[in-house]
């Protein structure tokens, strides 16, 4: 059985998320992170070898927390349009109500030390709608998905720089991904 993670390295995660909320991915050096923690610079190498691996951790918990957030929302639901909406929903209210979400979103798209957890995340995403995608009728949902997650991580901006949720941003997206693709021409 894995060890639960110890309370420090969950202290200086939860500190970096603050400051990421506040000063974004530029904010979060050690010396920050450590003084927000209350703790000892010691005590951040003896969690993380280094800042890469505390930005790809903190992104990486980021990214679990809202996954969780969806997965609890669309349990028990059949694959198809009402679950989509149902994760998408759950996806842009969780990000207004997080702490770190522009940081998350927007900058770590720019952020070398994320690339690749940029890319696997955004596959996960699209795994996971890829079942409701083919329930709509797309016949190849897999480059429909990928481009899905990035109109939903646009709309989960738009709802940031608007400091709440965007009705129409959210109607247009389902109207897109719910036309019928056979009819397409």
């Amino acid at each position: 059985m894995p060890r639960p993670p110890e309370p420090g390295r969950n202290a200086l995660l939860t500190a970096g998320a603050e400051i990421a909320g506040r000063e974004g991915m530029r904010g979060l050096s050690v010396n920050a992170v450590v003084a927000a923690a209350g703790m000892a610079k010691g005590t951040f190498y003896h969690h993380f070898p280094d800042r890469r691996s505390y930005v790809v951790a903190l992104h990486h918990r980021y990214h679990e927390e809202l996954g969780a957030v969806i997965l609890a929302a669309i349990a028990g639901c059949e694959p198809g349009a009402e679950r989509l909406r149902t994760g998408i929903a759950a996806y842009l209210d969780a990000c207004l109500a997080t702490s770190g979400t522009k940081a998350f979103l927007a900058q770590s798209r720019t952020d070398t030390d994320l690339i690749d957890q940029v890319h696997e995340r955004n596959q996960l995403f699209a795994a996971m709608i890829g079942p409701d995608l083919t329930e709509l009728g797309w016949s190849d949902p897999e480059p429909v998905a990928l481009l899905v997650i990035a109109m939903v991580a646009e709309t989960a901006l738009a709802e940031l720089y608007s400091a709440g949720p965007r009705p129409d941003l959210r109607a247009a997206l389902t109207a897109l991904i719910e036309r019928d693709p056979r009819h397409q021409g």
